[in-house]
């Protein structure tokens, strides 16, 4: 062991600390002040308050060192709190204050005010020197939504500006000027408004005063309550503490310590959360009654749901009934929901919205692995010696995890991106391959055709842990690699270099996102991906793997919990004897063991007249699926459509059943991540008055008709979860901490980081050849539609926006935008900011041009997030051959500048 002292006392040191970490990790947190210092970010030493004595002996010559950015040597003799060294931290203190405002009674931050805490600290009671003139005459900026300063309180620690480089990457905030001229400026020395801010509030959290801070008043001393809870927006998972007083919820912070996002959030997490108690959520139950929905109790909404469905069930069937789940409901309530429909009415016609974005990942990775979810855990990208993102923009969609990535690329290290624009990541990749939407397929098998050209297979691995690479590399060398770079576009050279890097990179970590699945060879994708890290031993140790980006929240969760109509809770096969009976065993009732319908052939089935009855929870299925006018026209030809939803959504207004759900800040329960972690969700305050918890609705309506579910509780629920759901046999509510646990979770609670290890849940790892082939969308239409449209998500909002459009998120961007090729704008004469009518052969929609280089010509690219435009009333409801996800990804069209329809929109929109 190794030993240095404090205060002449031994502790035992660790590899890699430095003199702050080995004196807090021994002495406490509060032990030497700091002011630079921050939990996130690297040691900066810019304040020195942090200074201590440092010997080499006892009794020795001393020097002082400023302890954050100083290594910790053996033998050392530390003295943290010497005479000279009080001295020289009042001096310092003194100094700082010289230049700052001392109006702490009247400051948000006064009591929870670092400079403040350490001026106390070192014994401040008088200030030397004379008042600096610099920061007094600052302006206050308040032109953002969120973000605002006060750069007067200012003391230039440096810690946002480190803050938005090394966690965000943006680069916004820097410093300009000498000594008492020495100021933050953001950008060009402009607002945050028009700075290339994005709102994440790292800033704002790392800032030691008020200097930065944001119209939550997040830092202020007037909290009753704080709830560690998890964020309802992405698949990241971000941990969050709510600041609440007397049930209002007041900020929304970070917290330091969480594994999944240290400290760090994105403005969804951090500051979207007003939609909560916003004046349009619903509050009571409402029936249609000619015509129009009124408003009625519970009692009578449960009666006449009961009465509905029974009827539905004894006229026509239980296969005349079918349920729409949520991933934006915890994992407790899509398993109830599950089961209601399985026990309860008596059909497996259940499914959510992993059919339209990730289910072509559960089926591809289930084929090649055994087991549908992520290999690895984000915190292996440190092991990674390379990163390749195929389909996904994760700045946008996943922004902390896409920060990650911004930050990996921005090192140097090896970075490929696979994707039709030239995504903020694809800016910093080493390669990019640009390839013409739909050809995912023809990319990849290029990829693998010259790894194995090139002789980088790792056979002992391919050897050892697979099967069926004999058929397939037969199948790989016969590609004609003239015809694969000429339909995707891509040059061959740029692919051969991409796959050469990747199979020659010590780790190398794969992620994909919805541009792989939403595709009609979506899942084929994603077994390529997986037979990419087959082919280079890319599996099973830290820094490799196959990793899904999920869209939502919970969209692994709500699969795990049997949310889909081929598998039950569990990932079971309801079509084999042994699963029918150990389900029919667990709930008391004989449940179907024929599969149930998909969600396109639910549509498909009330359009024919053989769907009846329709609930759908929390999915807003007339905005977010394909073909809106298909979605409509079977909602109007079922005979009952329950929504269980918190606004008045575009489907909610087809619905003849109203049931008021909770937001995610209103209930208890579990979400999982894409990392499979399965997090606590813990309720911050009470659902809106009017409403219920979505588990508490389904549990009432169990028992209503006739089915005994106790009542609704995270813990009740986990304990029914983790007796028929085999990776969570572990998982109990009381020891999930602050970190969650990543399942398979052992019943001595013990979870799994890494996936497949030595052995992969089907044994081994099939390798399966696909050849590419083209979109129907494209075979069929590309005549008369010469244009390729794909859709994409924005930051600031979340898919269908029915939470972020009722937050300040949509003060920073108002409206769906058309991405253009300078070309394709000026052959079709359309200018920035022009209304363009786009057309499929399923219609047409007016919406804004934005033109940009960021997509190649031919190709054009739209958000989705504003019922205005009702983007998919163009999209195809061509699928996936394999799961049935929707092609979103490929869709013929023609444009042209609008007629000016849509003029009083824009008016409207500002």
């Amino acid at each position: 062991m190794k030993y240095a002292y404090i205060n002449d006392v031994p502790f035992e040191i660790k590899e890699g600390e430095t003199i702050l970490s080995f004196i807090k990790r021994n002495k406490g947190e509060k032990h030497v002040p700091t002011l630079c210092d921050a939990p996130n970010l690297k040691p900066f030493g810019s304040c020195r308050v942090c200074s201590v004595d440092v010997a080499l002996q006892k009794d020795g010559i001393t020097k002082t060192l400023a302890s954050c950015h100083s290594p910790i040597s053996e033998g050392q003799f530390i003295y943290p709190d010497s005479e000279s060294i009080r001295n020289l931290r009042k001096n310092i203190i003194e100094l700082v204050l010289t230049d700052h405002p001392l109006d702490c009674l009247t400051c948000e931050v006064n009591g929870n005010c670092e400079l403040q805490t350490v001026a106390a600290q070192v014994g401040i009671r008088k200030v030397r020197y004379p008042e600096g003139a610099n920061h007094g005459d600052k302006e206050k900026d308040l032109s953002h939504p969120y973000m605002t300063s006060d750069l007067s309180k200012c003391i230039n620690c440096y810690r946002c500006v480190r803050a938005c480089d090394e966690v965000q990457g943006q680069f916004v905030l820097s410093m300009a000027g000498r000594g008492f001229d020495s100021h933050i400026v953001k950008g060009i020395d402009e607002s945050f408004m028009n700075s290339d801010c994005v709102s994440c509030g790292a800033c704002s959290q790392a800032c030691p005063t008020s200097a930065i801070s944001d119209v939550f008043q997040s830092k202020a001393i007037k909290v009753a309550d704080k709830t560690r809870t998890i964020c309802t927006y992405c698949g990241v998972g971000c941990n969050l503490e709510v600041s609440a007083l007397n049930g209002e919820i007041l900020s929304i912070q970070a917290p330091y310590d969480a594994e999944v996002n240290q400290g760090h959030t994105c403005l969804k997490g951090r500051y979207a959360f007003r939609f909560y108690n916003h004046p349009d959520r619903l509050n009571s139950p409402m029936i249609k009654k000619n015509g129009v929905l009124e408003k009625v109790s519970w009692d009578e909404a449960y009666d006449y749901i009961a009465e509905k469905i029974n009827a539905a069930k004894q006229t026509y069937g239980p296969d005349s009934i079918a349920g729409i789940s949520s991933s934006r409901c915890t994992n407790e309530e899509n398993y109830l929901m599950q089961k209601f429909i399985r026990a309860v009415v008596g059909t497996n016609n259940i499914d959510g919205c992993a059919r339209v974005c990730h289910s072509p990942t559960a089926l591809g990775m289930q084929r090649t692995f055994g087991t549908g979810a992520a290999t690895n855990s984000i915190a292996d990208l440190k092991y990674a010696d390379c990163i390749m993102i195929i389909g996904a923009n994760p700045t946008d969609a996943h922004p902390v995890t896409g920060a990650k990535f911004k930050q990996f690329a921005m090192k140097g290290k090896t970075t490929i991106v696979i994707d039709p624009r030239r995504t903020e990541i694809a800016r910093y990749a080493t390669h990019h391959l640009a390839l013409r939407p739909g050809t995912n397929v023809a990319v990849l098998n290029m990829m693998m055709y010259y790894i194995i050209e090139e002789g980088l297979v790792d056979e002992s691995f391919v050897d050892n842990r697979t099967e069926g690479f004999n058929d397939f590399l037969k199948d790989i060398k016969a590609l004609d690699i003239d015809k694969m770079e000429s339909i995707s576009g891509v040059d061959r050279n740029e692919v051969k270099a991409a796959a050469i890097a990747y199979a020659t990179a010590p780790n190398a970590m794969s992620f994909h996102g919805l541009g792989v699945t939403e595709h009609s060879q979506g899942t084929f994708t994603v077994m390529q991906i997986a037979n990419l890290a087959l082919l280079t031993g890319n599996i099973g140790r830290k820094g490799v793997g196959v990793n899904p980006l999920r869209g939502q929240n919970n969209v692994q969760g709500s699969a795990d919990m049997g949310v889909q109509p081929h598998q039950g809770a569990g990932y079971m096969d309801v079509t084999k004897d042994e699963v029918n009976h150990k389900y029919n065993q667990f709930y008391g009732v004989q449940v179907p063991k024929h599969i149930g319908y998909k969600i396109p052939e639910m549509f498909e089935a009330g359009i024919e007249g053989k769907l009846k009855v329709i609930w759908i929870m929390g999915e807003d299925v007339v905005q977010t699926d394909p073909n809106t006018q298909k979605v409509i026209k079977a909602l109007e030809s079922t005979d009952l459509v329950i929504v269980q939803e918190i606004f008045m959504t575009e489907t909610a207004k087809y619905a003849d059943v109203i049931l008021p759900g909770a937001s995610f800040l209103e209930k208890e329960g579990t979400f999982t991540n894409g990392e499979r972690r399965v997090q606590a969700v813990r309720q911050v305050t009470n659902p809106v008055l009017g409403s219920k918890s979505d588990g508490q609705i389904i549990v009432d309506i169990m028992n209503k008709m006739g089915y005994h579910q106790p009542e609704y509780s995270a813990k009740g629920m986990l304990e029914e979860i983790s007796q028929i759901v085999p990776f969570f046999a572990g998982i109990k509510w009381e020891e999930l901490g602050n970190q969650g646990k990543q399942w398979p979770v052992a019943l001595d609670g013990t979870d799994t980081k890494i996936l497949h290890l030595t052995e992969f849940k089907r044994g081994k790892g099939k390798f399966e050849f696909h050849e590419w082939e083209e979109s129907e969308e494209l075979t069929q239409n590309s005549v008369n539609y010469p244009y390729i449209l794909t859709t994409n998500r924005e930051l600031e909002h979340y898919n269908c926006g029915t939470m972020t459009r009722r937050t300040g998120n949509v003060e920073i961007l108002k409206d769906d935008y058309l991405m253009i090729h300078p070309e394709d704008a000026k052959e079709n004469l359309i200018n920035e900011g022009d209304y363009v009518c786009l057309e499929s052969v399923r219609g047409k929609i007016d919406v804004k041009a934005r033109i940009t280089d960021e997509v190649r010509k031919g190709v054009l690219s739209t958000t989705f997030h504003f019922p205005e435009i009702m983007v998919n009333n163009i999209t195809s409801d061509i699928s996936d051959s394999e799961a049935l996800c929707p092609e979103y990804k490929v869709v013929a069209v023609k444009l042209r500048k609008s007629k000016g329809k849509f003029k009083k929109l824009a008016e409207v929109n500002g």
